[in-house]
């Protein structure tokens, strides 16, 4: 009877803490967004800041990541990096270098600032929400999300790993920071 009750507890927290199909429906308008400024340099004026670590809300989040993929094939991403992130004239985005970057708020800024050379601005045309979500799927093209949460491959699409099966790899940033 205890080890009964010790499972039916251990299911209802893991039900409970589960936030794999959590959906923000409400979010305020493209317009309305006022992004907070991420840092590109380490040159600030007086004492120095420690830098927080910001992490995507949609990083464990399968609604959330299955948004952004449909998102990046709607803003038509696969025209500059590839239909599955293997780079086209744009850099590759499933492999470890990274010229910005690979972290949450790097890829934020790359999408919502744009790039010098290619890639353009979408802060301001798009809501955040749609920028983390882009953000998101990003990541789980480089295997940098939690394989429970990320998408699966599309039917049509059979070039590649699914995104829920990617390994994680080190990061090497290539570029400047």
């Amino acid at each position: 009877m205890r080890r009964f009750t010790l499972l039916l507890v251990g299911a209802i927290l893991m039900t409970v803490a589960c936030e794999r199909e959590n959906r923000r429906y409400t979010e305020l308008p493209a317009a309305a967004n006022r992004s907070a400024a991420v840092r590109l340099t380490v040159l600030q004026p007086g004492a120095p800041q420690p830098v927080s670590d910001v992490q995507s809300p949609y990083q464990y989040n399968a609604y959330g990541l299955a948004e952004g993929k449909r998102l990046y094939a709607a803003y038509n991403c696969a025209g500059c990096h590839g239909l599955a992130g293997g780079g086209a004239i744009g850099p590759a985005l499933m492999d470890d270098k990274w010229i910005y970057g690979s972290h949450a708020d790097q890829i934020f800024s790359s999408i919502s600032q744009g790039r010098p050379d290619g890639m353009p601005s979408f802060g301001g045309h798009i809501p955040d929400q749609q920028i983390w979500q882009l953000v998101g799927y990003v990541q789980s093209l480089a295997g940098l999300v939690s394989q429970d949460a990320a998408t699966s491959r599309n039917d049509d699409q059979t070039v590649s790993k699914p995104e829920n099966r990617i390994e994680d790899t080190k990061q090497i940033q290539t570029g400047h920071r």
